[in-house]
């Protein structure tokens, strides 16, 4: 049975990011199932999840650790047990208000009051189109528990600010 490990990466950007990390994984017996990366700032962020086997996992873990000599942080940690918990289910967000300071601590908190969890986060920030004031936007995904009915999430983030707008999916 294969060991599963969660490794978190981030380099200044260049080309063959990408191809270094998975050419270590695959050297080593390593399966890449799954990854979210993004360039942004200049720099390269990534996230994935690899099974390896038992056997070969502290020689990866080594490799993977030796990749910080050529500038690619990347840090393992193996992922905990699943945890039982509610009942849930999957909602998709997109939030949409004049952008301002602390607007992302505000929807989190807001969420998390009402026991949503955040499984994804994706925002930015663009002049909107009639008057150039920065525009904040966001989308998410998350798991909601079924006692917790959209229109009372809807409700929950709007009440935020009167300029925000929430479209559930």
């Amino acid at each position: 049975m294969p060991d599963f490990l969660v490794l978190t990466v981030i380099a200044d950007d260049k080309p063959g990011i990408v191809e270094q990390l998975s050419t270590v994984i695959a050297d080593h017996g390593g399966n890449w199932l799954e990854s979210r990366m993004a360039q942004m700032a200049g720099k390269f962020a990534g996230i994935l999840r690899i099974s390896i086997d038992g056997a070969q996992k502290s020689k990866l873990v080594a490799a993977l650790s030796s990749l910080d000599s050529s500038g690619l942080q990347v840090r393992v940690e193996t992922p905990s047990a699943e945890k039982d918990t509610l009942a849930t289910h999957s909602l998709t967000l997109s939030v949409v208000g004049n952008d301002r300071p602390g607007i992302v601590r505000e929807v989190s908190q807001a969420l998390a009051r009402i026991g949503v969890n955040v499984l994804e986060l994706s925002t930015q920030c663009e002049p909107a189109e009639m008057s150039a004031v920065p525009l904040f936007r966001s989308e998410i995904s998350a798991s909601i528990p079924d006692s917790l009915d959209h229109d009372d999430v809807r409700e929950v983030l709007e009440a935020l600010s009167d300029d925000l707008m929430v479209e559930l999916h």
